[in-house]
């Protein structure tokens, strides 16, 4: 399901988990999304998003350090307009965060489907 829309997109991943890492970077380069860098926690995922500005961040819920929402938060203050994609475990979805800056986009649960992270990349208002 590659498509040359992602050519004009960017991401940045963060994930506690380097197999984590590497397997959403994997689909990134898959579709086509070019990933402007890692980061394992909170702190340095808002680093890269500070210095890069992708629009579009891909956060595991598992950091190494920090938390998800607060990452979500962060970037949002800075870059308003960035879509989050959230990666969960099935079994223990995320909560839902009170402050909107903090909520993702799209919450994808593991496992998921290759079309479902497609579809969280390209939603069908965007093409």
């Amino acid at each position: 399901m590659s498509t040359d829309r992602g050519t004009a997109l960017r991401a940045a991943v963060v994930a506690g988990d380097e197999g984590t890492r590497t397997l959403l970077r994997g689909l990134l380069q898959m579709h086509r999304v070019p990933v402007e860098g890692e980061a394992s926690g909170e702190t340095d995922g808002f680093e890269l998003i500070r210095a890069r500005r992708p629009p579009i961040l891909v956060v595991d819920v598992a950091l190494n350090e920090g938390s998800a929402n607060g990452l979500i938060g962060q970037s949002r203050a800075l870059a308003g307009a960035l879509r989050v994609i959230l990666i969960a475990p099935a079994g223990t979805p995320p909560s839902i965060p009170t402050d909107l800056s903090e909520r993702p986009d799209v919450t994808l649960l593991r496992p998921f489907l290759i079309r479902e992270f497609a579809e969280a990349l390209f939603p069908p208002e965007a093409g």
